[in-house]
């Protein structure tokens, strides 16, 4: 049943790879865990009561209410497939309550610093430096996702409409507008590449002129903005946290980002509605009766 339901979610649901990974582990971790307390040979035999053992032995690991609510929407899911497709399956999951989470707002990095890491002149020679620098400006620009940036190529740029086609999440098309300096830096990165390589797969290349990774466009992200950023972490979430609130702050709708962040939900969008500091600043000066008194 666990092979049947990745195949679906694979194929059906058109999961990415990663997902569909994570939700191996969750599942072979849970199985592992029930056949080693309660020596069960199938997941169809298991109730509630199990379940919770599992969700104990996580906290006690040390493990996030946040990744434990990950695991617990996959046993969710995967319970779900298998009633459908047999009706005698019951749900040890009825009774199974998600664990509480502290919201927390997103970090971001200020306009400011990230300003100060993009190339001033968008005519750069130098290979690693172009390709370094449009990582940066194009995750900023049009906030997309790391996997996202990813899978650009070349041809999804149109720099007549100054557009961006980008594939998200299941597989879904948007469209995203880019500024003239995307455009104009974007240009001059393919021109060089081109001159190294000819024509690649993909927009974003190795210094080998290979598909980039994961890990790679994280580490660009993490020593260019550990030049200029003290936060913890510097990933290119944080720019992503960062074009949505920069956006929001200045007066772009709600249901706009949502749809230049790709967010199925609305919910999903609403925790960059935060109000920044400074602008609590301002507005603490602005309105307190005491700083309107000339003996402030």
């Amino acid at each position: 049943m666990i092979s049947a339901f990745l195949q679906y979610l694979q194929y059906e649901k058109n999961f990415s790879s990663h997902t569909v990974f994570a939700y191996r582990k969750d599942l072979e971790q849970f199985s592992s865990f029930v056949s080693e307390k309660y020596n069960l040979q199938s997941l169809v035999d298991v109730k509630s009561d199990y379940v919770r053992d599992w969700i104990i032995s996580l906290k006690e690991a040390k493990l996030t209410s946040t990744s434990i609510n990950r695991k617990i929407s996959t046993l969710r899911s995967f319970y779900k497939f298998c009633r459908k497709h047999n009706s005698n399956i019951g749900d040890p999951l009825a009774k199974v309550s998600a664990q509480k989470t502290g919201k927390k707002l997103p970090i971001f990095f200020k306009d400011s610093e990230i300003e100060s890491v993009l190339s001033d002149n968008p005519i750069v020679d130098n290979f690693s430096d172009s390709r370094d620098d449009i990582i940066l400006e194009t995750l900023y620009d049009t906030g997309i996702r790391r996997a996202e940036l990813i899978t650009i190529k070349d041809e999804d740029f149109n720099f007549f409409s100054l557009t961006l086609r980008v594939m998200g999440k299941g597989n879904k098309e948007r469209i995203i507008p880019i500024s003239n300096i995307l455009k104009v830096k974007a240009k001059n990165y393919i021109n060089i590449k081109k001159g190294l390589f000819g024509n690649t797969d993909s927009f974003i290349v190795t210094d080998k002129g290979c598909p980039t990774y994961p890990n790679f466009i994280y580490r660009v992200v993490k020593d260019k903005m550990g030049t200029v950023s003290m936060l913890d972490k510097r990933s290119p979430h944080v720019i992503r946290h960062t074009f949505a609130s920069g956006m929001l702050n200045n007066g772009a709708e709600l249901n706009a980002v949502k749809d230049l962040l790709g967010h199925a939900n609305l919910s999903a969008t609403q925790i960059y509605t935060h109000t920044s500091f400074e602008q609590l600043r301002s507005i603490y000066k602005q309105a307190h009766p005491r700083n309107n008194k000339n003996n402030h």
